[in-house]
């Protein structure tokens, strides 16, 4: 999704309690009453906050959201200090977290190895003579996830969501996209220019002098541009079905010549016929790259990315490279403590070993229960609102409601946990570690090639404060780890829970009939379920989204990227409001009784703003703008607050106030 961490000014303390039965109020407190709620609600919940909170040195942002995963790390790395100083069981999930997180803390011993643990792989590189051995070499490091020029994966068939099928997609840039390689204003060459520096050092750092540190990098930036080239936006990577190409490998095979998919699969271990090319432009220029670029420059390539690859896995010197060119993208100005780095690692390698250790700590039964209660609720309350919708038909409707009630909820911990028998952990050696639970991965991916889909598998760890829909399964998951102030406290008052984790629950739910998730029926293919005038009208107002959004800015005059944040603003808009709908459904919703000076209606929607209480650098915000699918969370708040009535009426927004859109202007898609 990695000492001092501040989290965010929680609503409510973090620990589930035992006795559901007893709700606990919280006063909501640091509100600004100089700003007008109309005006500016995320300032107006969040400015004190916002103005007064420092950013720590190690972290690009402070506060809610994906920032909460910095503070989950210490959680976990309090846990793993305490399980690798106990006397485990060889082979057992406290000897494989304790020993990686020993070898990980083992910084004498890394730095001692120095690059030591990937000359094999530099040497393998400098014995490459020709493309096949070429891409055999990439095959072999792909069985590893170092991945270079072909990015491999196995994932269900959008066409038959129960097997699982051969996909690759576009790689081979590193950059975070393409667009870094072609736009000319300042902040970007600053970027363009840190990732030469970067490259440059890593090759001065494995043998190079200074000048042809310099030449390789240059030579590796050109490549990677031509690739970049070939690359779909990231607008362009959300047309579903444009991105699925499904194609036989004797095909492929004739096309693409140089690539040679036949020996590349076979090297793989992926017995497959066909494969889905998400982006077919990106792999008919590599095919065309591989005889026009040199051997010599390819070789100069692969030592480039292999080294990138392994960097932080690595000696100081190349931990603290890497960096330094994070640290231009991110703006974060000191490096994260090993300890933290660490979990995050075992979180990444062995994550549900270490959600083991997490759950029984930090996650009971009965949140698992009222978290349930509050998705089939807000689901409920989905069916009656598909049921109000004056723009679509009763046969659409019907469809819909079948997708809603199909939808599989995945809450705190999956029911089987994944097997880490294969994956050989020690205490001395942090970089064979890391190969081996990446070999591991890449096997127990490979296993599903050609196979039934497992309807129970998570993509996500469940210490990790998210949550997402899997439109190919028609699932919605919710780890443990989001399941905890400000988003969810099982004691709660109904106004917090519906305004946090029931706008969570609503946003997942509405991925399910967003600009993608609407092309997907209730079995997870991807099949018009739509009268065709009803999808007319369901894209009209998927456009007024994209307009909206576009007119926000952030840093003066950076604009949000309505047609990239079109799926998370569209389940920003229907969560709030289907979520004040199941709140509305409670005892509480329907009372009017103040708390600490708020009513029910005005805690619902002072606890939405909480979740997104963030504060980011510059640099990161800028970076988040350009990459991320997600609106900055100031939008978050405002931008769906703008076209719901309920929000106005509790906090009197008026003609006038900069949030004010007229009713007739305001969107309703569910």
């Amino acid at each position: 999704m990695k000492n001092f961490i501040i989290l965010c000014v929680v609503i409510l303390s973090s620990g589930a309690c035992t006795n559901p039965s007893e709700k606990k109020f919280a006063n909501i407190k640091g509100i600004d009453s100089s700003i007008r709620p109309g005006d500016n609600f995320f300032k107006y919940v969040n400015g004190k906050w916002y103005d007064s909170i420092q950013i720590p040195n190690t972290q690009a942002g402070v506060g809610a959201y994906m920032f909460m995963n910095y503070p989950q790390r210490i959680r976990l790395q309090s846990i793993l200090d305490s399980v690798s100083k106990s006397n485990n069981k060889a082979g057992s999930i406290g000897q494989k977290v304790g020993d990686f997180y020993a070898s990980g803390m083992d910084t004498v011993t890394i730095n001692k190895r120095g690059y030591n643990p990937i000359k094999p792989i530099l040497d393998k590189i400098e014995s490459i003579n020709d493309i096949h051995s070429l891409l055999m070499f990439v095959a072999d490091e792909t069985k590893v996830y170092n991945t270079s020029m072909v990015a491999f994966g196995v994932s269900p068939d959008d066409q038959n969501s129960n097997m699982n099928i051969a996909h690759v997609y576009q790689t081979g840039i590193g950059l975070p996209d393409r667009d870094y390689y072609f736009k000319s204003d300042s902040s970007t060459v600053v970027i363009q220019e840190a990732y030469k520096k970067y490259l440059a050092t890593l090759f001065e750092l494995t043998g190079s002098n200074a000048e042809d540190g310099k030449k390789e990098a240059n030579l590796v930036y050109n490549i990677d541009k031509q690739l970049a080239a070939s690359h779909k936006t990231r607008v362009e990577l959300r047309d579903v079905k444009a991105n699925y190409n499904k194609m036989s490998v004797t095909d492929l095979e004739k096309s693409h010549p140089n690539i040679g998919w036949t020996n590349f699969l076979k090297h793989l271990g992926a017995q497959t016929d066909s494969i889905d090319v998400g982006q077919p432009a990106y792999y008919d220029k590599l095919n065309e790259l591989l005889k026009s670029i040199p051997i010599q420059d390819w070789k100069v390539y692969l030592k480039a990315n292999s080294i990138s690859n392994y960097a932080t896995d690595l000696s100081n010197t190349f931990v603290d490279a890497a960096f330094e060119f994070t640290k231009v993208l991110s703006g974060q100005s000191v490096q994260k403590s090993r300890g933290e780095k660490m979990a995050n690692a075992v979180d990444n390698y062995l994550g549900e070993a270490l959600g083991q250790l997490y759950v029984k700590k930090y996650f009971s039964e009965d949140a698992k229960k009222r978290m349930l209660e509050l998705v089939n609720n807000v689901q409920k309350a989905y069916a009656v609102r598909i049921d109000k919708l004056e723009w679509m038909s009763d046969s659409t409707k019907q469809k819909a409601k079948e997708k809603l009630f199909a939808i599989t909820k995945k809450i705190g911990y999956p029911d089987t946990w994944k097997d880490y028998n294969a994956v050989h952990v020690t205490r001395t050696t942090y970089f064979e570690n890391v190969v081996s639970a990446s070999a591991a991965a890449y096997q127990r991916k490979l296993r599903k090639l050609g196979k039934p889909v497992d309807k129970t598998e998570w993509f996500t760890t469940p210490s990790t404060v998210t949550a997402y829909n899997n439109p190919s399964a028609n699932e919605i998951v919710f780890p443990a780890g989001i399941l905890q102030a400000p988003y969810f406290d099982n004691l709660a008052d109904d106004a917090l829970n519906y305004g946090g984790i029931g706008m969570v629950i609503g946003h997942e739910i509405t991925h399910t009939f967003d600009d993608q998730g609407a092309q997907y029926d209730k079995n997870g293919n991807v099949k018009n379920w739509w009268t065709t005038d009803d999808y007319i009208k369901f894209k009209s107002r998927i456009q007024q989204v994209i307009d909206l959004y576009s007119t926000f800015t952030v840093l003066d005059s950076l604009h949000v990227k309505g047609a990239m944040t079109v799926g998370e603003n569209t389940a920003d808009n229907a969560g709030i409001a289907v979520a004040y709908d199941a709140f509305k459904m409670t005892q509480e919703g329907q009372d009017s009784t103040k708390i600490g000076g708020f009513t029910p209606d005005q805690r619902f929607f002072l606890s939405v703003a909480k979740i997104w209480r963030v504060k980011m650098k510059d640099e990161y915000l800028r970076l988040w703008i350009n990459n991320n699918p997600h609106s900055p969370p100031i939008w978050r708040v405002n931008g769906p607050l703008m076209n719901t009535s309920p929000f106005y009426k509790a906090f009197s927004v008026e003609p006038g106030d900069n949030m004010f859109l007229p009713e007739k202007d305001r969107i309703t898609i569910w």
